[in-house]
């Protein structure tokens, strides 16, 4: 069963052990006041790899790099293979039409 912290108007703190189906309490132990549950983040650990940037070696980066700049040379070929694909695509439809 989980442990509940709660807090009351008078600042009192306190803990309940309590099944999550049950409602939460709303009178304080010690004087009787209203009292909320108090909400904490949760604590998260990622594990394995690709979490962090120590993760990637250097030579990948390098790597990295060369092709961005690689790529930036080769912007006019791209852009001329990407017209030809596309005018290929449009006559595969219109073929695949004339088929039915």
């Amino acid at each position: 069963m989980p442990i509940y912290e709660y807090r009351c108007t008078k600042g009192h703190t306190f803990e309940a052990m309590q099944r999550i189906s049950e409602a939460p309490l709303e009178t304080c132990e010690s004087c009787g006041a209203p009292a909320v549950r108090v909400l904490h983040a949760p604590a998260v650990h990622f594990k394995g790899s690709g979490f962090y940037n120590t993760d990637y070696g250097t030579r990948k980066r390098a790597r990295e790099k060369g092709a961005e700049g690689k790529s930036g040379e080769g912007t006019g070929s791209e852009k001329k293979s990407d017209g030809g694909d596309s005018a290929k695509k449009a006559d595969k439809p219109a073929a695949a039409k004339s088929s039915d």
